[in-house]
């Protein structure tokens, strides 16, 4: 652990039942960690009983073996990291940590939609990939293809994963990223019977792929185990083409962290110095009954001990000790005297941390890049205690599981006594709910799962006056539609609060804003942008929090639905302020500017969007008219039709809100025989004719009043 050079930080990614936790658990078996037997059964990652019911991995989790490669000792801390789409908050999260990734993918079904997805969150983080193309005896055992076929499928399986990263990130494709059978970048085999070959090994091993052929043909795959042990190959790979962290952090530092690299945290996390400042990046909370709340993360820089002082940014700067210091083996912690930096640790005492959470022992430091989730939770439950007397007992459980998991999202209405999580889809929902009655230990009742919506302005409107209750204050919005290219900036974390002002200034002029507008920008939340145009305002200054927290406050609950506004751009183009102080505070200022943006968005066209969700859909050729049916009568749209070999993919995108009891009707509609996948697909405007029954079916449910709202309902005169 502190040598560097012979440390290497590996996720494993792929899509769902690719095979990434029996991959996992034959790589334990070789390092002696669990029994070979077991291996490939035990799913010794998956250590929550409900993924072992349900034989699919919800979390995220951690181990660290040693491997021994051309006479040194090497130490691989590898993340087992879920497939599900739901889980994908934990994938992302997951890349931050560390520095290569095995990218498995099935030699039957290929590159799926959510490999694509990963092989995305990684190249984004700076992670680099090698393959591990899994299955390969179902090519030969079901498939029943000949050698050259196979090894024809095997090319292509390659090719495809190279146009994806020669497509996603061109400059390091260029530099060497390119996966090649040749060079050992890509190993070929089964987790499940725990063999593996790859070029460079063979050399070795004297195991071809003739022998592979024959063996797997033959039924004997216990031979190739013992000549060309799964283990061996994968770890030789990870050793020999994924950068130890002095190399990684050179170039990954620079993608996510903004900071001075001139100052002494930027030199020591591009050094990867033990004896620099404190540098952790945590990416991922869990509670563990008797220590508390653990954190684990990724350390940049310096050396973590049991009672150092440490501070989290971002919070109010009151110093957290660290209680314990440890690493995680599977489901166990265990205890080291100290971490240098390199490592992944996982440490006790960090009360004030939150999932991407900067933490370092001095006073201050630019923060992390945020970590950025692809999808936005896109399906909400409400909750309530079963017994009133353990309502306290809920509030607090679901302030842990919002800090456990940053992709749900919870919401106490204090005024309805609603509790609302919202999450990735309707298996992640589940789960949170099970694990809030099975571990917590409070029984609640959940309601039937409801859409998430947003809303937005179509059109311009404006300046709209907002006047203060004691009408001595008055406020001047101009709201329009955030032009496509800033959102875009925004979702993929180029534009953040966090940047150098010159620098945010740079990127949003090239975007199309002009000189005064990217110098007036004061907020980004969400996808909703504040710009102050106003000159020379008196006592403004001192206001701009205040008219600020009202922007925060509109654009939590639009005026339509009450529900979340992204893609706006509001601009202050004049403020009259009394002078005196007492008479412009929170209470006069607040209501103000909020309501002058909610009219301003009735005004300029408030319009909801609905969540959708990309569709594929695998299916025998016969089929493929009952797949299409499927999507086309959920208000859904076909764009794309593949074939390969004798089966179908059929592509497109449908409503969330439509979704609902999609997987029952699917099987039963194509007799069992469809293979399908989601991935979130963004938001779009709801369609006019349907507008007046969504938005008075939410307001009903939120206890609204049941009419569609107007501009004078906020300010007088319109």
């Amino acid at each position: 652990m502190d040598k560097p050079v012979r440390i290497r930080n590996i996720g494993i990614v792929a899509h769902i039942d690719h095979g990434k936790t029996t991959l996992s658990d034959s790589l334990l078996a070789g390092a002696g960690m669990i029994s070979e037997e077991l291996a490939g059964k035990q799913l010794f990652m998956d250590s929550d009983e409900e993924e072992q019911s349900r034989g699919i991995t919800i979390d995220a989790s951690n181990v660290s073996m040693v491997h021994e490669y051309e006479g040194q000792e090497y130490l691989i801390n590898m993340i087992d990291t879920p497939g599900h789409v739901d889980f994908g908050g934990d994938v992302t999260r997951a890349m931050r940590a560390v520095d290569g990734a095995v990218v498995l993918v099935d030699a039957v079904e290929g590159p799926m939609p959510q490999t694509e997805t990963v092989l995305r969150q990684a190249l984004k983080e700076g992670v680099r990939p090698i393959l591990f193309i899994n299955k390969v005896d179902r090519l030969i055992n079901e498939l029943k293809v000949d050698e050259t076929e196979m090894q024809i499928r095997l090319g292509k399986v390659i090719d495809k994963i190279n146009k994806l990263i020669k497509g996603m990130n061109e400059e390091m494709y260029n530099q060497g990223w390119k996966l090649e059978a040749m060079n050992g970048s890509v190993a070929f085999g089964s987790a499940l019977y725990k063999w593996a070959v790859s070029v460079p090994f063979m050399k070795t091993s004297n195991v071809s792929f003739k022998d592979v052929y024959e063996k797997c043909k033959n039924n004997d795959q216990k031979w190739l185990a013992k000549q060309s042990p799964l283990c061996a190959v994968i770890l030789d790979m990870v050793v020999r083409h994924l950068p130890n962290p002095i190399d990684a952090q050179k170039r990954r530092i620079n993608v996510i962290w903004h900071g001075d690299k001139e100052s002494p945290e930027g030199k020591a996390m591009l050094t990867c110095d033990p004896s620099g400042p404190v540098a952790l990046m945590v990416t991922d909370i869990s509670f563990d009954p008797h220590a508390g709340e653990v954190a684990t993360g990724r350390l940049f820089s310096g050396t973590l001990h049991r009672g150092l002082e440490l501070f989290v940014m971002g919070t109010a700067k009151k110093g957290n000790r660290l209680q314990q210091v440890g690493v995680f083996m599977g489901p166990e912690r265990v205890e080291v005297e100290k971490l240098l930096a390199g490592n992944i640790a996982a440490v006790t005492g960090l009360h004030d941390a939150i999932v991407g959470s900067t933490v370092t022992n001095l006073m201050d430091m630019t923060p992390f890049e945020s970590i950025k989730h692809y999808s936005e939770p896109v399906m909400t439950v409400a909750v309530e205690a079963k017994n009133m007397k353990d309502l306290p007992k809920l509030v607090e459980v679901l302030r842990q599981v919002g800090k456990e998991d940053p992709t749900v999202k919870v919401t106490i209405h204090e005024e309805t006594g609603e509790h609302l999580i919202s999450g990735m889809g309707e298996l992640h929902l589940e789960i949170i709910t099970h694990r809030i009655k099975r571990d917590k230990g409070v029984e609640i009742v959940t309601s039937e799962p409801i859409v998430v919506y947003r809303e937005t302005v179509t059109g311009v409107a404006g300046p709209v006056e907002g006047k203060s209750p004691n009408r001595h204050n008055r406020f001047y919005l101009v709201l329009s539609p955030l032009p496509d290219a800033i959102a875009t900036l925004i979702r993929n974390g180029d534009i953040s609060m966090n940047m150098p002002e010159v620098e945010r200034r740079a990127v949003l002029m090239k975007a199309g804003l002009t000189k005064d507008e990217a110098k007036g920008l004061k907020d980004i939340q969400g996808t909703c942008v504040f710009l102050d145009m106003t000159k020379g305002v008196q006592y403004l200054n001192e206001t701009m929090e205040l008219v600020l927290e009202a922007f925060h406050e509109a654009i939590a609950g639009g005026p339509l639905a009450d529900e979340p506004v992204q893609n706006m751009l509001v601009k202050l183009v004049d403020v009259k302020l009394h002078e005196d102080a007492i008479h412009r505070g929170p209470g006069q200022v607040i209501p103000a500017v909020r309501a002058a943006v909610k009219a301003g968005m009735l005004l300029g066209g408030d319009s909801l969007m609905e969540p959708y969700q990309k569709i594929q859909i695998n299916v025998p050729a016969d089929q493929m008219g009952n797949a299409t049916s499927q999507i086309q009568g959920r208000r859904g749209q076909v764009f794309d039709i593949q074939s390969e070999g004798d089966s179908i993919a059929v592509i497109g995108k449908a409503p969330v809100a439509e979704l609902f009891g999609f997987a029952s009707e699917l099987r039963s509609a194509t007799e069992g025989r469809a293979m399908w996948s989601t991935e979130f697909a963004g938001f779009e405007v709801v369609p006019n004719n349907i507008v007046k029954d969504v938005v008075l079916a939410i307001r009903k449910r939120k206890g609204l009043k049941l009419e569609m709202p107007r501009p004078s309902d906020y300010i007088d005169g319109v």
